[in-house]
This record gives structure tokens, C-alpha cells and sequence, in this order.
């Protein structure tokens, strides 16, 4: 077991990830976009590109409708932020060094996970407009589907470890990563991250087809805090599946935060591109292919996973 982090290092740490993280994915975003539309930017512009958007959301005055739950409105993008730096704080760094390290960190994140629906609903509900609160149930059925092969990759990670701490998850991936293991664990994990994060091929809630759906209502300042707190589940959930998939820390001659940033940011290349290279699917296709398809794909990652150590 390792020693979990002073409370202001570890507060410290996680906010630092989230926050470059976010900066990260939102450079990434536009050089993407460019490139894909066959408008190549300069590194420059695209570097500034996010701090200048996120400079003129702060001068933008935000909308407002009629009877809106304010509190409530004000209250889900924080709560989706929470949700993430839980997430995040469960992830083991080095030998020894992490954040935190209760016996039970698989169950803390799944619980984060399970808890942005609460944070998306609140956000499309809130706002007392027709277009939010569709967005707002679009999510509710997109997680009852994407939420049990999420869990079930997630706990295929935690039979070679025989317990469900993400620490000795981590450490159980010494010899061989799991991604090794159980081929099919990492995919499934991923575009259930993207249901997750409501990004790319399924960022239904928010959908253009919905005027912006959850945020339809949101502009300024709003829309920035809502943009960040979603960008920040997203390296929380990258952060995760290197952890659980691609051992973590453990590789050869660098430090072991260094190659959990390296494969962080490979997991994020992969879900960035996805939203540039696959188109939005409908929200009834998905829970289909996710209720057919991934559910008993998960159930059977498990299966050989358990008949594997056996």
C-alpha cells in the first residue's frame, strides 16, 4: 500500500492535472479541427487560442430564462468537477505516492462515475428550457446503457489483483499490462469513456441537433465552467484507463509520473480524435449497440479474465 499525499500536496497535485489537462485537451481540440477542416493554424494561435476564449467567456454576459433553478444551474458544473478530482485522486503516481489510497478506490470511482448523471441532469433540468431538459434525458438513457460495460471493463482490471484498490491494480501490472490481458477491456473502457464525458460520436446531451442541448441556455461564464468541468472528467477518466490498462506507472527508464502523463495523454489523443473523426450517432442506435454489443462483450472480457487466473 502507499501513503496517501498531504491534504494540500494532494489538492495541490489534482488541480494542477485537472487544469493542464483541460488546457491540453482544448489545444489539442482546435489543431485538430484545423487540421481535419484542411485549415492548418499556427502554433501560436492554437496555443492562445484557449486562453482567449476562455478570456472572452469571462467579459460575456451570461443568459438567463424564465423561473430558472439558479442554485441548481450554478451547482452541476461544480459538481461535475468534484466529480472528476475524486476520480483523479484515486490514480497511484509512483511506488508509493498517491493522492489518495483508500482499500476501496475502484468503488470511489465507479461511484464518481455513476454520480455525472446526477451533474448532467442537474444542468439540463436547471435551466427551465425546453432543449436542456431534452439533453438532460437524452443523458439519463445513454448512462443506464454505457454505465454496467463500463464497470464490468473496469472490474476485469481487478481480478489479477485480487482486490479493489486502484493501487494494487497498478502494482499488479508489473510483469505483464492488462491491457495485454484483456484485449478487450480497453476498448470497451474507451467508448464508454466517451459516453462518460458526452464527447465526439457521443456527445449526445449537448448535440447540435439540440441548439447545444444541456447548455443551450448557458453562455459566458456559464459555458465555460460547464466546457471545463467536462474537460477535466475527460482527463480524469484518460488518467483512469492508463491507470488500469496500461500499467500505470511502470515502464522503463523515465520516473513513474512520467509515464502515467505519457499514456494520459495518449488516451486523450485517442478520445480527441474520436470527436473529429467519427460522426455523432443517434441516441437510440447507441443504446442498442450498448444493451446488444458491449454489455455482453464486457460480460465476457470477464469471463476469460476470471478463466485466465484460474
Amino acid at each position: 500500500m502507499s501513503e496517501p499525499l498531504a491534504l494540500p500536496v494532494a489538492i495541490a497535485t489534482v488541480g494542477v492535472a485537472l487544469v493542464s489537462g483541460g488546457y491540453v485537451i482544448a489545444v489539442g481540440d482546435r489543431w485538430l479541427a484545423a487540421a481535419v477542416a484542411g485549415r492548418p493554424s499556427s502554433l501560436r494561435r492554437v496555443l492562445a487560442a484557449p486562453i482567449a476564449g476562455g478570456a472572452l467567456a469571462m467579459v460575456t454576459s451570461r443568459t438567463t430564462t424564465e423561473r430558472p433553478d439558479g442554485p441548481g444551474w450554478a451547482l452541476a458544473p461544480a459538481l461535475l468537477a468534484a466529480l472528476a478530482a475524486l476520480a483523479l485522486a484515486m490514480l497511484p503516481l509512483a511506488p508509493g505516492v498517491a493522492p489518495a489510497d483508500p482499500d476501496t478506490g475502484f468503488v470511489v470511482f465507479s461511484a464518481a462515475i455513476a454520480f455525472v448523471m446526477i451533474a448532467v441532469f442537474l444542468h439540463g433540468w436547471s435551466s427551465n428550457a425546453t432543449l436542456p431538459l431534452h439533453g438532460a434525458y437524452r443523458y439519463g438513457a445513454q448512462a443506464l446503457s454505457f454505465q454496467i460495460p463500463f464497470l464490468l471493463a473496469m472490474l476485469a482490471t481487478a481480478l489479477p489483483a485480487e482486490s479493489l484498490s486502484l493501487v494494487r491494480i497498478v502494482e499488479a501490472q508489473a510483469s505483464l499490462w492488462n491491457v495485454v490481458r484483456q484485449p478487450l477491456g480497453l476498448p470497451l473502457y474507451l467508448v464508454a469513456g466517451l459516453a462518460v464525458t458526452f464527447w465526439g460520436p457521443l456527445n449526445l446531451p449537448d448535440g447540435h441537433d439540440l441548439a447545444g442541448g444541456t447548455s443551450a441556455e448557458d453562455a459566458g461564464i456559464a459555458r465555460l465552467l460547464w466546457s471545463g468541468a467536462r474537460t477535466a472528467m475527460l482527463v480524469a477518466v484518460a488518467a483512469m484507463g492508463a491507470a488500469a490498462f496500461l500499467g500505470g506507472y511502470h515502464g522503463p527508464v523515465l520516473p513513474g509520473p512520467i509515464w502515467v502523463i505519457a499514456k494520459t495523454l495518449l488516451l486523450l489523443a485517442l478520445i480527441v480524435a474520436a470527436g473529429h473523426l467519427f460522426a455523432r450517432i443517434r441516441i437510440e442506435r447507441f443504446v442498442l449497440v450498448a444493451w446488444v454489443a458491449l454489455i455482453p462483450l464486457a460480460l465476457l472480457n470477464v469471463f476469460i479474465s476470471g478463466a485466465i487466473l484460474l
